[in-house]
């Protein structure tokens, strides 16, 4: 238990000093690309001169990487998360109606994903059939060849969920793996001894497999939820559809400073607690387990 304590606060201090530095690259790298000082808005031919000057000034601060980042940090300490300059809006206010959608999207493309993940490798490690393993291995490999905006236009084009464009970008990386692990667990002699006391498929696989197996799953399992977070923004941007990943779009196209370290936090941080979690979560079991 004083183990585990010590990993919790580890991953905090580590997650916290991640999101922090993961914030400040963002506005860094912001800053140094290619026309950001260049504001669409002043190309308004209706815009005065004094308009196109408080542009300006309203953009200042973000000029000075440093002071803009304290600032940033110290409005958001009080809740501040700082106004859009590209939809004008409160950032606060655009994540919050926003991130039901993309939770919604990423809970069902990893579900989707797993569910069809583990059903094949479950398939494979029991039947062990060459032509079996060839034809999973052939229609993973294909996925995995296609890009994230190609899957994610085909989704368009065939009218299907953008969810299940996120599950066809994530199985491929998730399958392999998992039938390898399966595979390999299956192969070791108590199995065997297992099977040939007559004990049933359901008990091997719940009582001999799953103990074995669960802590690179779960690890598995964290990577992936990297892996939809980064297809949500493609798959967003190019299906219409307005959540997160087509806001991070947006805010990289206008150069919004404020809204895009304000996403890249929170996407950081989410896959860093998913990482987080599913290595506590093994680290418990192995404990258990001891």
């Amino acid at each position: 238990m004083r183990r585990l304590k010590w990993k919790l606060a580890g991953h905090a201090l580590a997650l916290l000093a991640t999101v922090l530095l993961g914030g400040f690259l963002s506005a860094t790298l912001m800053r140094l690309a290619p026309g950001f000082k260049a504001d669409e808005r002043e190309l308004d031919p209706h815009l005065n001169a004094q308009s196109v000057q408080a542009l300006r000034e309203a953009r200042q601060q973000d000029h000075n990487l440093f002071r803009f980042y304290f600032s940033y940090m110290k409005r958001a300490a009080h809740g501040d998360l700082g106004t859009s300059f590209a939809l004008g809006q409160p950032v606060r206010t655009l994540l919050r109606d926003r991130v039901p959608l993309t939770l919604r999207l990423l809970s069902t493309g990893l579900a989707l994903a797993w569910i069809v993940s583990l059903t094949l490798a479950l398939s494979a490690a029991w039947l062990r059939l060459s032509v079996f393993d060839l034809m999973t291995t052939v229609v993973s490999g294909t996925f995995l060849c296609i890009p994230a905006a190609v899957l994610a236009l085909l989704s368009v084009l065939w009218n299907v969920p953008g969810s299940l464009a996120i599950a066809l970008i994530v199985f491929p990386r998730t399958y392999r793996y998992s039938s390898n692990l399966l595979v390999k667990a299956y192969s070791r002699p108590h199995i065997t001894a297992a099977r040939a006391r007559g004990l049933g498929e359901a008990r091997i696989l719940f009582w001999h497999v799953v103990p074995v197996v669960a802590p690179q799953l779960l690890a598995v399992a964290g990577v992936s939820v990297s892996l939809a977070v980064g297809a949500a923004i493609p798959v967003e941007a190019l299906c219409g559809l307005p959540g997160i990943g087509q806001l991070a779009w947006q805010a990289a196209l206008a150069r919004d400073l404020p809204l895009l370290v304000n996403i890249t936090i929170l996407v950081t941080l989410v896959t860093l607690l998913a990482n987080s979690g599913a290595d506590v979560i093994a680290h418990a079991l192995q404990g258990l387990e001891a």
